[in-house]
């Protein structure tokens, strides 16, 4: 560490057989007849199996015109998903190759319990570098992973390696060989022993291991492989933390040393090892049996580990080293310029330091300027020398980079303010700057106490525009506060919002000696704690630092001139810094995935709720989604629940009638508030179940995470029936609806499309298929969503036996009252189907459009589709019997798996 005191700133040939004795003619002439019988059948068979091996290697071997065609990276073509392509001439072929179900890769860890601490301390790496996982709790067994499941993991990662080691032979076969066949490595961290181990062999190793033992000076092997953001060759001198550590002694080639180190406490039972650089860390590299893995002697609780860990990754999964960039941009924000109280503002010598500091900062950080943000109202506020500093500041203005801030700093009327005063506040400050000689023209603007910035308030964006054309801004507030490592960006009404970080220092963070937890928490923060990670995590960096910090104590500089010195020793990391508008364009480069914003609930956030409108009320928010897919029979369950007294449907969309199609679509870029105006305002007279139905919810992309973060409490209603069916009524409805792509072409077209047919032709084949694929997408919402929190209906048994069905909805919702359907509903013969009962006499039935009878399926097609659909129904049978429902599991299904 510096001293804050002195701180200034990746055979026989035919026709040639001899008999071994003499033979009379007439023998020889039947002799003669029989072999030429028996060539012609030896040649039909010849013919056959070359006939079958052809029809075999034009299935097998050419892919691209029979199978799935995937783009040169391996992801599925512009038709969308793992769609096979047919282009045969007719008759179609059904003994194509399967389908292969596609998934996004994932990260598979097995935790202990969901309150382990390295549980957790894994799931924060994963989510901190935005790698998707799936986490298996100790209770169950390590599930069994075959060819069906290629795709799914990218790395297996368990938290006590222990339950990798012991595993029975035959799933610890299974689990090798699909790691063997699909390049998937294997992470391992210390077994959890209260006993301690001394030269334990680990089995089907070869290798041994100590276990609980303390450690000191740990170094990391420069020549190792498996390094990427860790510099090697660097020690780290004295007693680590904690006396539970796992040494390891390979006994084979296949490992290679990532870190060692010595032991600070002799091993009684091996004093060979006494003396010796105990691997702490070890690369497997797969010579022994062709499974790569890598252990860990130690938690993430260490640091360096952290650091490792993400090196792990990267080198285990293909390619992850590219994901890992090694640069890193930095920008420091220094809000409230001209702000503070008197004594606690930069006087003359503070301004010279921060100039100092900030030119010799340009030598290590390319580009590196502060970023000054002022307040205008609060100009030659303080003691003389505090003035001076301010004009000291304007006069060095050229030096910085600047930003609005407001005109006055603290001003919570602002949270609920209109247009009209918000620019006020904005034209005196812009005034100010003009008439001070301070830049104007950065397009970077930050709101007091980021109010309004998120949760959005329109008038402060539309003021930003109008008055400094804003282009860029950044909050800590998105998604919450804290975590800090889930920070993200977005994009509102043409405005980036960049994710800013704190350092630890706030505005009344002013002597090092009043510092909360004292000088030692702060210096932990700096030297591999949390703010070093967030620098590690986060290519773009965007820090919150205030103008007291950088007086009195100037701990600001104190504070990233050790962070600097520390990354240059630890890490292989290039510091550089930009204007905002850069990193901007950097950010949504890096992470085009951000620029959508995902809308949170701000009824779940304290800080959330301080800087929202008070007239707005999250009770206006639904309670359960009906989500489809379409041509399931989602109207009518819409109609059934809109019967009973105590639910309440969203207002009609008037371009989407019944459904508001907010998570699905381009309305989700309207807002929050544009959603919560289809809800009635809360009756505090009842309890009303407020829900939404929208069919094209079911398979949308992005919909399962957008809904979880608005209503993670939400229920979850989802209806299947046979996709083939599906599929088909899907065709007829668009061609009832007058579409030329359906009119133009047969059914069989459209399944069959390649992707070299017509745009047109190859959206409509996606929309008759993709919602089908029922497993992929309740797989994705239950990557949110907990499996009590999902219903899965049989579209059928709502078509038979609707009273049934309505009494298991209410059941699940634990709705009150519960209303007896039996008297509600009634059959229409003439219809086909169940209607709603009116005043005890007619029916009231949905409209001509529902219940319509088409002509049969052309017997083609529908050998197409059975084919098609056929890993679906598989992956859907093990999704249903997982999730134990719906039970009995529906007809169709059972039908076409026997």
């Amino acid at each position: 560490m510096i001293p804050w005191e002195k701180m200034t700133g990746n055979g026989y040939k035919s026709g040639k057989m001899k008999p071994a004795v003499r033979m009379d003619q007439s023998w020889l002439m039947r002799y003669l007849r029989a072999a030429a019988l028996s060539r012609s059948i030896v040649l039909t068979f010849i013919v056959g199996l070359l006939s079958l091996l052809l029809l075999g290697w034009w299935v097998a071997v050419k892919p691209d015109e029979i199978a799935m065609k995937t783009t040169p990276n391996g992801r599925a073509d512009d038709i969308g998903g793992p769609d096979p392509v047919i282009e045969l001439p007719r008759p179609v072929s059904v003994t194509t190759t399967l389908p292969r179900l596609k998934y996004e890769p994932k990260v598979l860890v097995f935790a202990e319990t969901q309150y382990s601490p390295l549980g957790r301390d894994i799931v924060t790496v994963l989510e901190a570098v935005r790698k998707k996982f799936r986490v298996e709790l100790g209770g169950k067994n390590v599930p069994v992973l075959t060819s069906e499941d290629r795709g799914k993991f990218s790395l297996i990662v368990f938290e006590n390696v222990d339950k990798y080691f012991k595993m029975d032979k035959w799933n610890r076969d299974l689990l090798d060989r699909y790691c063997r066949e699909y390049h998937v490595g294997i992470i391992g961290f210390p077994p959890l022993l209260e006993h301690t181990l001394i030269g334990a062999t680990v089995p089907n190793m070869q290798m041994l291991m100590h276990t609980n033992v303390q450690l000191q000076d740990y170094t990391v092997n420069v020549a190792s492989p498996v390094l990427h953001l860790t510099k090697g060759g660097q020690s780290l001198e004295g007693v680590l933390p904690g006396d539970d550590w796992t040494v390891f002694v390979p006994k084979h080639e296949t490992y290679e040393i990532v870190a060692w180190a010595l032991l600070s406490s002799p091993l009684n039972s091996t004093p060979s090892a006494n003396s010796t650089q105990l691997p702490t860390v070890v690369l497997d590299t797969g010579k022994l049996d062709g499974v790569r893995r890598v252990f860990f002697g130690q938690s993430l609780k260490f640091w360096l580990h952290k650091m490792l860990f993400l090196d792990a990754m990267g080198y285990l999964i293909n390619g992850g080293h590219q994901l890992m960039p090694l640069t890193r941009y930095i920008l420091i924000d220094v809000d409230d310029i001209f702000v503070g109280r008197k004594g606690t503002r930069m006087n003359i010598s503070d301004v010279q330091a921060m100039i100092s500091t900030m030119m010799r900062w340009r030598k290590t950080v390319a580009g590196f300027r502060f970023n000054l943000g002022f307040s205008g109202k609060y100009f030659h506020a303080g003691f003389e020398e505090e003035n001076k500093g301010d004009d000291l500041l304007l006069a060095n203005a050229s030096k910085f980079w600047w930003f609005c801030h407001m005109w006055g700093h603290s001003q919570p009327h602002l949270f609920n303010a209109s247009t009209d005063v918000i620019i006020r506040e904005m034209q005196l400050n812009y005034q100010f700057a003009k008439e001070n000689g301070i830049p104007t023209n950065s397009g970077y603007v930050i709101s007091p106490h980021h109010s309004g910035v998120y949760p959005v308030h329109e008038p402060l964006y539309d003021a930003w525009r109008r008055i400094w054309n804003a282009q860029v801004t950044s909050t800590e507030e998105y998604p919450h506060f804290k975590p800090m490592h889930i920070h993200r960006g977005f994009i509102y009404r043409d405005i980036r919002v960049l994710p800013r970080q704190t350092c630890g220092l706030y505005t009344h963070t002013i002597f090092l000696e009043s510092y909360p937890g004292g000088k030692e928490r702060l210096e932990r923060n700096i030297l591999g704690g949390d703010l070093f990670m967030t620098f590690l995590y986060n290519p773009i960096n965007i820090y919150m630092t205030h103008l007291s910090n950088y007086a009195n104590d100037r701990l600001a500089l104190y504070t990233f001139e050790n962070l600097f010195q520390f990354i240059g020793k630890w890490t292989n990391l290039e510091l550089r810094s930009a204007p905002p508008l850069e990193m901007a364009k950097l950010y949504f480069h890096m992470f085009p995935g951000d620029v959508d914003p995902v809308w949170h609930n701000p009824c779940d956030d304290k800080r959330h709720m301080q800087i929202w409108a008070s007239s707005k009320s999250c009770e206006r928010l639904p309670k359960f989604l009906v989500v489809g897919p379409q041509k399931t029979g989602t109207t009518a369950l819409y109609s059934f629940l809109s019967m009973h007294p105590a639910i309440r449907s969203n207002y009609h969309n008037p371009e989407t009638f019944e459904e508001v199609q907010f998570f699905s679509g381009k309305n989700y870029h309207k807002g929050l508030d544009w959603y919560m105006n289809f809800f009635p305002l809360p009756d505090n007279s009842s309890a009303q179940y407020l829900f939404e139905k929208s069919a094209t919810y079911f398979d949308g992309e992005l919909v399962p995470v957008r809904a979880f973060s608005l209503i993670p409490r939400a229920s979850i209603i989802v209806i299947v029936i046979d996709p083939v069916r599906r599929a088909y009524s899907w065709y007829q409805h668009m061609r009832a609806h007058g579409d030329r792509t359906a009119r133009q072409h047969s059914f069989l077209d459209v399944i069959s499309a390649s992707r070299d047919s017509p745009l047109p032709l190859r959206n409509l084949r996606n929309r008759c298929l993709k919602p089908g694929e029922y497993a992929v997408h309740i797989e994705k919402w239950l990557d949110h969503y907990p499996a009590n929190q999902l219903l899965i209906l049989d579209g059928d048994e709502l078509r038979r036996s609707p009273v049934s069905v309505m009494h298991k909805v209410q059941r699940f919702l634990k709705i009150k009252p519960f209303i007896d359907y039996t008297d509600l509903l009634r059959y229409d013969a003439k219809k086909g189907f169940y209607c709603q009962v009116v005043n005890g006499e007619s029916n009231r039935c949905l409209g001509r459009s529902k219940g319509r009878r088409y002509p049969p399926m052309d017997a083609e097609a529908e050998k197409f589709l059975q084919h098609y659909y056929q890993p679906y129904n598989v992956a859907l049978h093990k999704v249903l019997t997982r999730l134990n429902q719906p039970v009995p599991l529906p007809r169709w299904l059972q039908a076409d798996l026997h």
